[in-house]
C-alpha cells in the first residue's frame, strides 16, 4: 500500500530568524478547555485560564522537538522538550518550582521570532529534570534550571496571538 501524502516542497528562507526563547507561560493541565486548531495553529481556546509567565535571559533557554517513528509498528510521535534557566536563587521561586514539578502543565513558549508554541497541548508536560545550583566560580550560573517534557501525536502547535492574549497572566515573583 502506498501513502500519497506529499503536497509541497520548501524554499530556502531569508536569513532573518534567531534562536532561543523569551519566556514560557505555564497553565494548569486541563484548564485550556477545547482547542480550535486550523492547520498547525491553535486559533482559539474555550476558556480564559490563568497563566504564569517566566521570563528567561537570551541564550539560556530553548525548545526542541524530536520525531520518533517506527516503521515496524506504524507509529509516530513527537518528544517536546523545553529547557529554561532562571537566574538567582530565592526562596519564593524554589517553593513555586516545587509545585510546578508535581504537576503536568501546558507550556506556552514564546521565541525571539514572535512565535508562540503550545507544548503538551493534549497530554501536558512533565518536569523531567532540573537543578538548583550556585556555580563554583564568581562568573558561574547561579539559579534554577528545569526541563519540561511532553509526548504528543502532533508537533507543538503555533498559537494565534488572540490565544495568548486570552490567558489571564497571574502575579510574578520578583527575585530582586
Amino acid at each position: 500500500m502506498s501513502c500519497s501524502i506529499l503536497q509541497k516542497g520548501r524554499n530556502l528562507p531569508c536569513l532573518k530568524s534567531v534562536g532561543g526563547i523569551k519566556s514560557i507561560i505555564l497553565v494548569d493541565f486541563g484548564d485550556l478547555g477545547t482547542l480550535s486548531v486550523t492547520g498547525a495553529e491553535v486559533t482559539t481556546i474555550s476558556t480564559t485560564p490563568a497563566g504564569y509567565r517566566y521570563l528567561v535571559k537570551p541564550g539560556s533557554s530553548g525548545m526542541e522537538e524530536t520525531i520518533t517513528a517506527s516503521a515496524e509498528n506504524g507509529t509516530v510521535y513527537y518528544d517536546q522538550n523545553v529547557t529554561i534557566q532562571l537566574q538567582k536563587l530565592d526562596k519564593e521561586t524554589q517553593s513555586e518550582l516545587q509545585d510546578v514539578a508535581k504537576g503536568n502543565p501546558h507550556v506556552f513558549v514564546e521565541d525571539f521570532n514572535s512565535n508562540t508554541f503550545l507544548v503538551g497541548a493534549y497530554n501536558g508536560a512533565d518536569v523531567s529534570a532540573g537543578t538548583i545550583g550556585t556555580g563554583t566560580a564568581l562568573a558561574d550560573f547561579t539559579g534554577f534550571s528545569m526541563t519540561f517534557t511532553a509526548q504528543e501525536t502532533l508537533p507543538a502547535f503555533f498559537c494565534a496571538s488572540a490565544v495568548v492574549s486570552a490567558l489571564v497572566i497571574g502575579t510574578a515573583i520578583d527575585p530582586a
